[in-house]
């Protein structure tokens, strides 16, 4: 039996022999040919990816310089505002607090002058009631003592007056 393992070549690259060397001039060739080809189309075109990369990172820094420099603004207007309705909201709360503090001052007011009604009330009650009271101890005097006639009283005025003169 002739041994067929002994002829094979163990080595892939002892197989390929002298044909390395073209596969890589063939590879080279190609690597060249892509490069010029790529060279040529941007030549060609007058795109280059990198400088587009460069133009588009510098708007898109722009772009968020001046987004950042909206937001400044919009806070310092906020801030403002802010400041303004704290500014309002203390003159209205120094407001609120003088109403009240009339609004005190006028119940207290109101107290004293409903205590002193009251008082006046009390006061015309007993007034009315020594009134009634007078009255009738008058009604009842008159009663008792009749009374001299009116002619008599006119005659002794004017005799009065007369002496006096």
């Amino acid at each position: 039996m002739i041994d067929l393992a002994e002829d094979t070549p163990s080595n892939p690259l002892l197989r390929l022999g002298a044909q390395p060397i073209a596969l890589t001039a063939a590879a080279l060739l190609l690597l060249i040919a892509g490069v010029t080809s790529i060279a040529i189309w941007r030549a060609y075109t007058g795109a280059a990816p990198e400088t587009d990369r460069v133009v588009a990172s510098r708007q898109l820094q722009a772009r968020a310089a001046q987004a950042s420099e909206q937001l400044v603004e919009k806070t310092k207007g906020l801030e403002a505002t802010q400041q303004e309705s704290i500014d309002q909201l203390q003159v209205v709360q120094d407001q609120l607090s003088t109403m009240k503090r009339l609004l005190a001052s006028q119940q207290a007011d109101t107290k004293r002058l409903s205590e002193q009604v009251a008082n006046l009330n009390e006061s015309i009650d007993g007034l009315r009631q020594s009134f009634a009271s007078v009255r009738s101890n008058e009604t009842d005097l008159s009663s008792v003592t009749p009374r001299k006639p009116v002619s008599h009283r006119a005659r002794a005025s004017s005799a009065r007056k007369r002496s006096r003169s």
